[in-house]
């Protein structure tokens, strides 16, 4: 975890920043579940105050990501692997409606460029050869970016913040990138083309099955990962140092 810049100064914000770092850590796997986060050292690790950095626990603590304990503090909820399969199963409703919602209402310039912008880079990344531990980064910007603009797309602020406290559950976000095999990787980005055809074509009903398939798909890959704890001990280790 980085120090955040010093240029952002307002109470406001500094506190969605130090939000948005602590998320993306718990996210990336730096705590272990049942692991305290300390206040005093989250402040030295990102050169703020305690004030944004305990008001940022108190809400990720509210979105259920943390427990809190009088006289302990702050720890990392543990989600059994029933919990992560479980906001897979519903993410992948979620987003199936929001893929249907997209191509009933049409993509804008900006989200077609953006979304095209997402398959090339993934077109590049695929080309270059092998994929191994070291694309995972960019792969996680890629889908990250495809997944976020088509929830946008949808039109649905409820649609957004349900998909939102799916993405909470540790493995969940498509920022997180678990189960990283090579062939994964390729079926998961013909899927993202596959989608963006279904949602310019104007195909709701096709978009959202492609869609909610696609999010099964990457949990079935996760199941995979889970029953080898070699490879999701390796997947973590990854996510810890990619975040470093």
């Amino acid at each position: 975890m980085a120090a955040l810049p010093a240029s952002e100064t307002s109470s406001s914000t500094r506190f969605e920043s130090v939000l948005e770092a602590v998320r993306a850590a718990i996210l990336a796997g730096e705590f272990e579940p049942g692991e305290r986060l300390h206040e005093v050292k989250l402040t030295s690790l990102l050169g703020v105050s305690r004030t944004p950095v305990r008001a940022a626990l108190q809400k990720l603590a509210s979105e259920g990501l943390l427990d809190y304990t009088p006289n302990r503090g702050y720890t990392l909820r543990e989600f059994s692997i029933d919990e992560v399969i479980s906001a897979y199963d519903v993410r992948a409703v979620l987003e199936g409606l929001a893929a249907r919602l997209s191509a009933e209402r049409g993509l804008n310039v900006g989200e077609i460029g953006t979304l095209q912008q997402a398959l090339r880079d993934g077109d590049d990344l695929l080309r270059n050869g092998h994929i191994t531990d070291e694309h995972r980064s960019e792969y996680s910007r890629i889908n990250a970016c495809f997944h976020v603009t088509i929830h946008a797309s949808a039109g649905s602020r409820l649609l957004n913040d349900m998909v939102y406290l799916c993405q909470q559950v540790p493995v969940s976000s498509p920022r997180n990138v678990v189960a990283f095999e090579e062939g994964d990787v390729r079926r998961r980005h013909e899927d993202h083309h596959r989608i963006f055809e279904a949602i310019v074509g104007r195909e709701p009903w096709r978009a959202e099955m492609l869609m909610r398939d696609h999010v099964a798909s990457v949990k079935s890959s996760l199941i995979r990962s889970l029953a080898s704890p070699a490879a999701v001990q390796a997947a973590t280790k990854t996510a810890r140092r990619l975040r470093r």
